[in-house]
């Protein structure tokens, strides 16, 4: 009896329907998006392959099915490697990033262009279905503020609330309504 209590905790752990997951785009398809025909926002996830704060917002954040519903269901969920050598155009702008063999990694410069001066990692763009910046976001952030956050822009309460006003009527006005929609809740 002990063993299958065991068995059924680990099957638990270890099934993939249990675990929520983002289907993240690269760079290149998101700039290959027809801008003219989308109707979803774009996300930009900026990271780095030694940025311990970004492994635990993929582990922790990502990995929440509410974060995952939401951006699978609104956004252009883009993976951008901030240090890589992608190459690609953004709103007829051409990014590369080219670096000699045994270089030290380098910030690409998309990752420049859109975060200036304030490169850290992890940091996200938000932009709207055209590919115009709508807002940028710095530092680890837990499941449920990413979610209000995400929540914020994707449904346009950004154009009715400010965001200290959302903060106080989101988790007995807007988080049921968003629940609902994202077909989580009752």
């Amino acid at each position: 009896m002990k063993k299958f209590f065991i068995l059924l905790l680990l099957a638990a752990v270890m099934c993939p329907a249990v675990r929520a997951q983002v289907k993240w785009v690269n760079i290149e398809s998101a700039s290959q998006v027809d801008k003219s025909s989308n109707k979803k926002m774009f996300f930009v996830d900026f990271s780095t392959s030694w940025c311990g704060w970004c492994k635990k917002m993929e582990r922790e954040t990502f990995n929440d099915p509410v974060v995952a519903a939401i951006l699978n269901r609104y956004y252009v969920p883009v993976h951008f490697d901030a240090e890589g050598n992608a190459s690609f155009s953004w709103n007829g702008t051409k990014y590369s990033n080219t670096q000699n063999p045994g270089q030290k990694a380098q910030t690409h410069p998309f990752t420049r262009a859109i975060l200036g001066q304030k490169i850290g990692y992890p940091s996200f763009a938000i932009f709207n279905k055209d590919g115009g910046l709508k807002q940028i976001l710095q530092g680890y952030q837990n499941a449920y503020d990413f979610s209000m956050i995400l929540w914020y822009f994707c449904s346009g309460d950004n154009d009715r609330y400010t965001f200290a006003e959302y903060q106080q009527v989101f988790q007995e006005e807007i988080k049921p309504v968003m629940m609902k929609k994202l077909g989580l809740g009752k």
